[in-house]
Formats: structure tokens, C-alpha cells, sequence
């Protein structure tokens, strides 16, 4: 449990703003460092079969200017390509997405530490009308790249991979659920948030990533 818990306290988490094609966004952000080098996490990234063993199977015209769909049925344009330090593609997912073109893209950037070790950085920027921030804040798409980040860290340090169903489903999966729902309402109210949403923001996203209650 240690360990898990050190991989989400290893991340630093902020929201802001951004303009989309489709008008103004919220971004959800994280920072935090791998112990691998900024080529091994480029690769990692972008390789469709390591891609697919830290966040999920791809497939689709892998390069700039193509398309992707990933096994959880999100998909989008490759929008900016820039090996081995930046990458921006356009993020849809859920009923009717197509119909809404430019609400939502993820960007990543990777740059060298001091160690031969990378600063990693993600960004996902969301139009303000998405649907889902009234009710879950950033916690939305936040917990669930705190999953995938975990899983990335364990892929680069031995090549282990994650099974998300049945950790989500575990003890150690439901507590790192709860303590990342609260980091991104820490982020939220940093960022300005009214405490009340905050706060039912918090407990919305609690109860989406660990149902059944608060029993431990």
C-alpha cells in the first residue's frame, strides 16, 4: 500500500485554464518525475504496444495528422508531434463526442532532470461546458490519469502492468481512489473553487470510483 500511495504523493496537481478551438477550458494538470530517461518514457508514450500496456490497446494512423481509438472507446486526432518532447492530441469519449469537435485534448511534455531521469507533464484541457465538471470537478478525468500514471510508473521502473478492473476493486485501489478525489478537490479549491462544489465535487467522484460506500 506504501508504495501505491507514494506514486500518487509523487505527482503535483494543479487546474487551470485554456483556450480550445471549441471556446474556453479547464485543465487538469500533473507534474511529476520518472526514473527513466526522456527517451525510454517518449517510447513508452508512443510505441502502440508499450502504449497499450500502461493506459490501453490502440490502434489507428499513429502519426501526425492521423487518428487513434484506444480499447476504452476514446479516440482523437494526433494534433502535434515533436520527438522525444511534446505530444497533443484531440481527446473524445462517450456518446455524441464527434458532434462536439475541439472540447477536450491532452497534451503531454517531457523534458531531462538532473539525474538522467524526466520531468513529465500532462495537461488535459476541457471546454467549461463538459458535462461532467459540475458534477465531479476535475476529479472527472483526473482520478483516472492518477491510474494510469501509477501504472506508467511500474511499467518503466520493471515492465509490470496493472490490471485496472481488479485494482480499482481492491483495498489498496479504493484508497488510492478516495485520496485522489481529494487531491483534485485540493487542486479545485487552489485553483478558486467555491467550497461547496468543492466539496460535492469531492464526494461525487468518491462515490463513481469506490462504490458501495466509505467502509475500508
Amino acid at each position: 500500500m506504501k508504495d501505491i500511495l507514494d506514486e500518487l504523493a509523487a505527482a503535483r496537481r494543479t487546474m487551470g485554464a485554456a483556450t480550445l478551438p471549441a471556446g474556453d477550458a479547464y485543465t487538469m494538470e500533473l507534474r511529476r518525475r520518472y526514473d527513466a530517461s526522456v527517451d525510454e518514457v517518449w517510447h513508452a508514450i508512443t510505441d502502440p504496444e508499450r502504449l497499450g500496456r500502461w493506459l490501453k490497446p490502440v490502434t489507428g494512423d499513429l502519426r501526425l495528422g492521423g487518428s487513434f481509438e484506444l480499447d476504452g472507446g476514446e479516440h482523437g486526432e494526433i494534433l502535434h508531434c515533436d520527438p522525444p518532447r511534446r505530444l497533443r492530441v484531440s481527446w473524445l469519449f462517450g456518446p455524441g463526442a464527434d458532434e462536439w469537435p475541439g472540447t477536450s485534448e491532452v497534451e503531454v511534455r517531457l523534458s531531462a532532470g538532473p539525474a538522467g531521469d524526466t520531468e513529465f507533464e500532462l495537461v488535459h484541457a476541457a471546454a467549461v461546458g463538459e458535462p461532467m465538471f459540475p458534477t465531479y470537478g476535475p476529479g472527472a478525468g483526473g482520478v483516472g490519469w492518477d491510474l494510469h500514471l501509477l501504472t506508467l510508473a511500474r511499467f518503466l521502473t520493471d515492465g509490470e502492468t496493472l490490471d485496472h478492473e481488479e485494482f480499482q476493486t481492491s483495498p489498496a485501489g479504493r484508497e488510492f481512489a478516495r485520496r485522489s478525489a481529494a487531491a483534485w478537490g485540493e487542486a479545485h479549491l487552489a485553483a478558486g473553487g467555491d467550497p461547496v462544489h468543492v466539496a460535492a465535487a469531492v464526494e461525487a467522484t468518491t462515490a463513481f470510483y469506490v462504490p458501495g460506500g466509505d467502509e475500508r
